[in-house]
């Protein structure tokens, strides 16, 4: 099942456009046909694919007979009329580069499998797979995908152990299992054989038994199927749990293909938004956000040196969703996957990244930057103060994200910073002159101009961060007019000192 509305937006991206629409685009589309006529009566479905129609008019009337809420068609240009009796729902021209096979599939893939889940957004009939196969087998099943996270599971659970009950709740296998599966060989023997495989009880990690079978498609692991059970299964209940894994297979494969095609479609929407597209308020409306209080996510991460692993497998988390609802709509661009989410506190979009890291492997490391709230309109800026404020992690990764609207300043200074860093920093001058003779002599003379500038000229406050007596600060004022002229009474020059200082500060 989908929603009109839905099968707009994503066909939109293939070249399908809504001519005539009379019908709610909430309506719920739940089956697929193709123009025929069998035993003298037209098929019925709610999405008609007028293969063959000479005109919109003939398809709009294939439609009727069908009792079709939506028809696709091709037609041009053609104007669309329709008769008094007519019962017309929604009209979509087809593209002529589109072949009909291609949008066949998608169109069968979003109706018919309701290929919304992948990305966070909707219940899957992978659960009541689950409940299936639980039947056939007599025993509670839970289904993961390769990185061991859960996908479904079935409604009975009555008879679960802990570690059963801690892994849905975590939605993913706990360390100290995966380590107990390890050292037992499961892994080793579910990405070597088709064969299900009895894993025994394990008391201290609060493990019954249990059997587990690989979830393949040809040579690829794409996940297992693990059923609670006392003793190996075998017989019909064997059988079944082995047909229930290929089942299982074509179910991944059909949410793969779907959740690549909603991955493409986000992706282009929020990147239109970040780039300040003329439609952006169309944009943000089929991405379902809202008009005002979004902040710009930028991340960007790695294992050890490699960038690309780390950021896809972000991308694919970020787009998946971490928990049971995804709030964020995310694109990936260059090396840095950017995220729109609703978030008028910095706190929110924190506790965001927070879950993408516990969802990622450990050996993942996450950096992060946060824009401040901004307005549709302003979502360009917000994308540069977000990547500033990456930069300003990176500089310091054990820090909390940064969120531009409370680190504003320190990512002035971290732009006065990179400037001086690319040599536009003052060769000459006063700071200058006071630092070549404290690198000469062992004196301190930049840092306590630093500290009477911070303390506003009192040389008492000026002596208690040094460390030292005030008259050894007025000493030190003294000594450094001899050295290079301060004037230190000269409002514009003070702070000109001060941004340098600040400019060139690597603490």
């Amino acid at each position: 099942m989908i929603t009109l509305d839905r099968l707009v937006n994503v066909l939109g991206g293939y070249g399908v456009r809504l001519r005539f629409c009379s019908v709610p685009r909430s309506t719920e589309l739940r089956s697929v046909v193709i123009h025929e006529v069998a035993r003298g009566r037209s098929v019925v479905g709610d999405v008609l694919l007028a293969i063959g129609a000479d005109s919109v008019s003939e398809a709009v009337q294939w439609a009727a007979s069908a009792r079709a809420v939506v028809v696709l068609t091709r037609g041009g240009e053609e104007p669309i009329a329709f008769d008094g009796d007519s019962d017309a729902g929604a009209v979509m021209v087809v593209d002529e580069t589109l072949s009909w096979s291609e949008l066949a599939a998608v169109v069968y893939g979003l109706v018919l499998e309701g290929r919304e889940t992948e990305s966070g957004r909707g219940p899957t009939d992978l659960f009541a797979l689950a409940d299936s196969l639980a039947d056939a087998v007599g025993g509670a099943v839970v289904i993961h995908d390769q990185q061991l996270r859960v996908l479904a599971y079935s409604r009975s659970q009555q008879h679960a152990d802990a570690a059963r009950v801690e892994t849905i709740l975590g939605r993913q296998t706990p360390e100290q299992l995966r380590a107990l599966f390890e050292a037992r060989g499961v892994f080793a023997h579910l990405a070597a054989s088709d064969d299900p495989l009895f894993v025994d009880e394990d008391a201290e990690h609060g493990v019954t038994g249990r059997m587990v079978v690989a979830v393949r498609s040809g040579r690829e692991l794409m996940g297992s199927v693990w059923v609670a059970c006392s003793a190996p299964l075998d017989g019909t209940a064997r059988t079944a749990l082995a047909e229930g894994a290929h089942t299982v297979a074509l179910h991944l494969l059909r949410s793969r293909a779907s959740a690549d095609l909603e991955r493409q479609v986000e992706s282009e929407l929020v990147i239109r938004l970040l780039e300040g597209s003329a439609d952006a308020a169309t944009a943000v409306s089929r991405l379902g956000l809202p008009r005002s209080e979004l902040r710009v996510i930028a991340v960007q991460a790695l294992i050890g040196t490699d960038r690309d692993a780390a950021l896809l497998l972000a991308f694919e988390r970020a787009t998946t969703g971490f928990g049971w609802s995804r709030p964020g709509r995310s694109a990936l661009a260059g090396n840095t996957v950017y995220t729109l989410i609703p978030a008028e506190e910095a706190a929110t979009a924190r506790r965001w990244i927070t879950g993408l890291r516990a969802a990622l492997p450990d050996r993942v490391t996450l950096l992060a930057g946060i824009s401040g709230p901004a307005e549709v309109a302003e979502l360009p800026s917000a994308r540069q103060e977000a990547d500033e404020c990456l930069a300003l992690q990176e500089a310091s990764p054990r820090s909390a994200p940064p969120a531009y609207d409370e680190a504003w300043d320190d990512i002035l200074l971290q732009r006065l910073r990179t400037a001086a860093h690319s040599g536009r920093s003052p060769d000459r001058g006063p700071v200058a002159a006071l630092r070549r003779h404290d690198q000469a002599n062992g004196t301190e003379y930049v840092a306590t101009l630093r500290a009477w500038l911070e303390a506003q000229g009192d040389p008492v406050e000026a002596g208690e961060h040094l460390g030292v007596h005030e008259n050894t600060v007025r000493y030190r004022l003294r000594k450094m007019t001899e050295i290079t002229p301060l004037a230190l009474d000269d409002a514009k020059k003070r702070l000109a000192m001060m941004i340098e200082l600040a400019a060139t500060d690597t603490d």
